[in-house]
């Protein structure tokens, strides 16, 4: 279901089958999730493959796409998840997955979700990550493209499945 209110969300924090796990988790079932596809973004090739991506030589990230309502959880509040799911101070890396696909990024559609991003990770970096760099990228979402099928709900289909050991929820104060 989607309302004339929906809007995008794309994020990247390593291995895209327990991203996509964690927020559909907590936001799934009535909670502003109404869609996720995982994917590639922020490379340079078109129509990259899995195997592509993981060679590190298309430049894209292993991402999540978030379709959301918005009067049903915010832009802020998926950013903050996405900060307590994923250790956003290790460059190109999560646990041991390692290599640019596996990088943190948020990959913003509009100035709106720019600015968003900028202070809620200026706000992390102070308060929940002080002393570490957050390696975190923000910019301009460009092309996306979907991953193949397998990849898809790969943790619902798969429960015994791959997931990176750096994908848990981190207990953290709320932002001030």
């Amino acid at each position: 279901m989607t309302t004339s209110q929906t809007q995008i969300a794309t994020v990247a924090a390593g291995c895209f089958w327990g991203v996509e796990h964690l927020f559909r988790k907590q936001f799934g079932e009535g909670k502003g999730l109404l869609d996720a596809k995982v994917g590639y973004c922020g490379g340079k090739t078109a129509e990259p493959t899995y195997r592509a991506v993981c060679s590190g030589e298309t430049g894209h990230a292993e991402a999540l796409q978030i379709k959301y309502d918005p009067d049903v959880v915010s832009y802020r509040a998926l950013l903050e998840f996405f900060y307590r799911m994923h250790d956003p101070t290790t460059a190109n890396r999560q646990g041991p997955d390692v290599g640019t696909q596996y990088r943190s990024a948020i990959f913003t559609h509009g100035a709106e979700q720019e600015g968003i991003a900028r202070e809620v990770t200026d706000k992390i970096g102070r308060e929940w990550y002080a002393g570490k760099p957050v390696t975190t990228a923000i910019i301009a979402a460009g092309q996306w493209w979907n991953a193949e099928d397998y990849h898809q709900l790969y943790l619902a289909k798969n429960p015994a499945g791959y997931e990176c050991p750096a994908h848990f929820v981190r207990t953290f104060p709320p932002l001030s």
